[in-house]
């Protein structure tokens, strides 16, 4: 019989602060993070709002022997390490990086060989002035040159003007790397690169990972950062994001599940959980915030169709309550994409009416994107996140919308309120056809 599994810590990074409390009140609060995007100039692009993670300090998350190595992490390792660095001591996991061993020596929870590390992350956007120094250098007669960027003359190649280190922090997997560094995670690893999936796809290794008994204790989650030129680019080609004018109120143009939403903005960020054997977390006295009961996933058919879409996000949400040996009516609560884009959001509509049918209107949704913006790779592992702390503190957080949502969803406006909550169903589709979906039920102590 598989191994029971429970979250034991979250660590959230998003636009509201670090830690889950930040992100937490801020969501009950029913404020909005979005906001003019001020890291960079962005006047000249189509979408120019989103909702970023300000005041961040990545070397302010690591030991001190290890801030060095800051200097060769992008923003999205950064945020990956400190999330994980809070879900470590919301666990009392003490590691080899955690604050307990490196301050008092406390000895370690588990063997190295007994933690893993999944992680979903994105295509890591480089930083321009890195990018421009080298491509300043591969230029003939004012233009860009491939063959100058990539053959070697008495200048050098153009790519030869890369910092030396330059793949080594760009790569997808250095999120997972530096958190097995940190924490001496020398059990299974694996990086996840599912878009919005990624993260809910990266628990669910954890989970087989913890089942069949090949680690007692997994980091897992998902983190990326497109507040770049590079990745905001990128989104936009993509024709998810909304366009935006002068004096727009950010948070009012993303609405989920409203036919007329004209797409949705982007954030950064994600979360990073400590996920445990229930038996393992039980012997070191471990709070267990809710268990992991069903994971499913699934792939989207290449179609324009919302209905012939939507079978991918349908096989993966069945596939979980049958693992959690639940049926659709105890689902009290769901946390979906909910990004604001019609596209998407039509196809997630069309699966949740198909494994729900009549009973979906009077199942409330949990919607954070007109709060914390699209965070991509970080969008399903925040979900998972919100949804284990709703069980947590048996309630639902406000809900923004500025539209209306389609008829039958229980989908708008709404303050934070308390609820009884046994199971919550979280769920999320991708840009590039993934599917995943986890049951989460509530703790019994």
């Amino acid at each position: 019989m598989p191994r029971r599994v429970v979250i034991t810590g979250i660590g959230a990074v998003t636009p509201f602060g670090v830690g889950i409390d930040a992100l937490w009140e801020g969501l009950c609060s029913g404020k909005s993070a979005l906001g003019p995007i001020e890291s960079f100039d962005a006047t000249g692009f189509r979408s120019s709002l989103g909702a970023e993670v300000k005041d961040f300090k990545g070397r302010d998350f690591v030991p001190k022997t290890y801030r060095k190595a800051v200097k060769v992490m992008a923003r999205d390792t950064k945020l990956a390490v400190a999330a994980a660095q809070c879900a470590t001591e919301e666990a009392g996991l003490v590691t080899q990086g955690s604050s307990a061993h490196a301050d008092d020596g406390a000895a370690l929870t588990y063997t190295p060989d007994r933690v893993g590390c999944q992680i979903g992350a994105g295509l890591i956007a480089a930083e321009v002035p890195e990018l421009a120094m080298a491509m300043a250098t591969a230029t003939e007669d004012g233009e860009f040159s491939y063959a100058r960027w990539g053959t070697d003359d008495e200048t050098g190649a153009g790519m030869d003007n890369l910092t030396p280190l330059w793949m080594l922090k760009y790569l997808p997997n250095m999120l997972a790397c530096h958190v097995t560094i940190i924490h001496d995670a020398q059990g299974p690893s694996n990086t996840i690169t599912c878009c919005e999936a990624s993260g809910p796809l990266s628990i669910g290794e954890s989970l087989r990972v913890i089942e069949r008994g090949d680690a007692d204790v997994c980091f897992s989650g998902g983190v990326e950062s497109k507040l770049n030129p590079m990745g905001l680019l990128r989104l936009d080609l993509t024709g998810v994001l909304a366009h935006t004018n002068p004096g727009d109120e950010a948070s009012s143009l993303v609405r989920p599940y409203d036919e007329n939403a004209t797409g949705t903005l982007v954030g950064e960020g994600g979360g990073i959980l400590i996920v445990e054997g229930a038996e393992a977390a039980k012997a070191r006295g471990a709070r267990a915030i809710c268990a992991i009961e069903g994971f499913g996933a699934g792939h989207t058919p290449a179609s324009t169709d919302p209905e012939r879409r939507a079978v991918g996000l349908e096989v993966a949400i069945e596939a979980a309550l049958k693992e959690a040996e639940i049926g659709p009516e105890k689902i009290d609560a769901i946390v979906p994409q909910g990004a604001g884009h019609r596209h998407a959001d039509a196809t997630e509509e069309a699966a949740l009416r198909r494994v729900f049918g009549d009973r979906l209107r009077d199942i409330p949704l949990v919607t954070v994107t007109p709060q914390i913006g699209t965070l991509a790779a970080g969008a399903g592992a925040i979900g998972v996140c919100v949804g284990a702390k709703c069980l947590e503190q048996q309630k639902l957080p406000a809900r923004l919308h500025a539209g209306t949502p389609v008829d039958g969803l229980d989908a708008g406006a709404a303050d934070a309120r308390d609820a009884d909550l046994e199971y919550v169903l979280v769920c999320t589709g991708a840009i590039g056809g993934q599917n995943a979906a986890i049951v989460l039920k509530r703790s019994a102590g």
